[in-house]
C-alpha cells in the first residue's frame, strides 16, 4: 500500500513539473515593448490642467444652494477652498458700517477662495447668483474652520415651548445645514425652461418675457452704475433697479452705456407691462430666509432664530469667542 501510495505521489509530481515546464515555455518570450504605445500624461491636456488647478479645492453640490442650481449651465461647477491667513487679515479690515466695503470684502473672499468651471474652462465668481453668494461664503467659512473653532451662535428670538419652564437653548449655531430658503412662487414654476435655465413667461399682450434671478456680476454692474450716478448728483430711474437685474442674464460687456440703454428702453413701457414684470420678479426671488425655525433641544417645539452675525459680518472669519484658546 505504501509503495502504491508513493507511486501515485511521484506521478502527480511529474505531472505538475510538466505543466510548469509548458507554462514556462509559453512565457519565456515577452516580446518587444513599443515605448510609443505607453500612455503618457500630457501636461497640456485640458483635463490634466483642470485637475491640477483644483488641488486643495472641494466641489459644492449645486443642489444645496438656495437656487437649487437650476439657473446654471449643465457644465457649471463651483469649487471652494479654505481661506488663508492673508485673506483673513484682509477681511479683518472690513468697515461693518460701510455697505460698499462689506460687499467688496465678501466678494474678495469669493475671488480668492473659489474657482468657477464650465467644463475645462474657467468662469468667474460673478457667474454665481447673487442670492447663492451667502451660502457659498458660509461654505468657505465652514471649510476654513473645520474643527468648529469659530462657531457663530445666533440668539433665539422667541420660543413656542409647551411648558414655560422648558429650558430651551438660548442660541443656535449658524451652519449651512440649518439655513432655510425662499423659493419661487408655485404659480411661476410652469414657465421654467430647462434648456435656457430661465423662466420663459408667455403673456397675452407682451409676447414671451425671459427672466431669471440675477448673478453677482449683473448686480455689481447695476450697483456701481447707481453709485456713480448718486456720487455725481445725477438722476436715475430708481424703479428700474427692481426689475432690470432679473432681465439681464450676462454681465460680461454690460457696461454703463448698455445699462443706460436698458433703462431708457423701460421708459417706453406702459404701466401694465411694468407692473407685470415687477410682480414676476417678486415671485421668482430665491435666497436665504432672514429667520428660520429650529426645534427646541429639550421639548421639540419650534424656536424662531433670526439670521444674524452677533459680532458683525467680520465675525464670519474673525474668531469672536477666545475662551477656548486662552488659558
Amino acid at each position: 500500500m505504501d509503495s502504491e501510495y508513493e507511486k501515485n505521489i511521484q506521478k502527480e509530481f511529474e505531472q505538475m513539473e510538466g505543466t510548469a515546464s509548458e507554462t514556462q515555455a509559453r512565457v519565456t518570450d515577452l516580446g518587444t515593448v513599443d515605448p510609443n504605445r505607453l500612455r503618457r500624461v500630457d501636461p497640456d491636456d485640458p483635463e490634466v490642467k483642470r485637475l491640477n488647478d483644483l488641488v486643495g479645492y472641494i466641489k459644492l453640490d449645486l443642489g444645496l444652494l438656495p437656487s437649487g442650481g437650476r439657473f446654471y449651465r449643465e457644465d457649471f461647477e463651483i469649487h471652494i477652498r479654505a481661506a488663508r491667513v492673508g485673506e483673513i487679515r484682509d477681511f479683518s479690515t472690513m468697515d461693518d458700517e460701510n455697505p460698499k466695503d462689506v460687499d467688496d470684502k465678501l466678494n474678495s473672499v469669493l475671488v480668492s477662495c473659489t474657482k468657477i468651471m464650465y467644463g475645462t474652462q474657467r468662469g468667474s465668481y460673478k457667474d454665481i447668483l447673487e442670492e447663492d453668494r451667502i451660502y457659498v461664503i458660509l461654505s468657505i467659512r465652514e471649510f476654513t474652520f473645520k474643527e468648529g473653532e469659530n462657531k457663530l451662535m445666533m440668539p433665539v428670538k422667541n420660543r413656542s415651548c409647551a411648558s414655560s419652564s422648558c429650558k430651551s437653548q438660548d442660541s443656535v449655531e449658524l451652519r449651512t445645514s440649518g439655513l432655510q430658503f425662499e423659493m419661487p412662487d408655485d404659480s411661476i414654476e410652469k414657465y421654467y425652461d430647462s434648456n435656457t435655465k430661465s423662466y420663459q413667461i408667455q403673456t397675452k399682450n407682451y409676447g414671451v418675457i425671459n427672466m431669471a434671478p440675477p448673478t453677482i456680476g449683473v448686480m455689481r454692474a447695476m450697483t456701481d452704475y447707481i453709485r456713480e450716478k448718486e456720487q455725481n448728483g445725477q438722476p436715475w430711474d430708481k424703479s428700474s433697479a427692481a426689475i432690470i437685474p432679473y432681465m439681464q442674464r450676462e454681465w460680461r460687456g454690460w457696461n454703463d452705456k448698455e445699462i443706460f440703454s436698458t433703462i431708457t428702453g423701460l421708459q417706453g413701457w406702459d404701466a401694465k407691462k411694468y407692473s407685470i414684470v415687477y410682480r414676476l420678479a417678486e415671485k421668482m426671488r430665491v435666497g436665504v430666509k432672514t429667520e428660520f425655525v429650529y426645534p427646541c433641544q429639550n421639548c421639540g417645539a419650534g424656536v424662531t432664530v433670526p439670521l444674524s452675525f452677533p459680532g458683525g459680518v467680520k465675525s464670519l472669519f474673525i474668531i469672536q469667542d477666545l475662551s477656548s484658546e486662552l488659558l
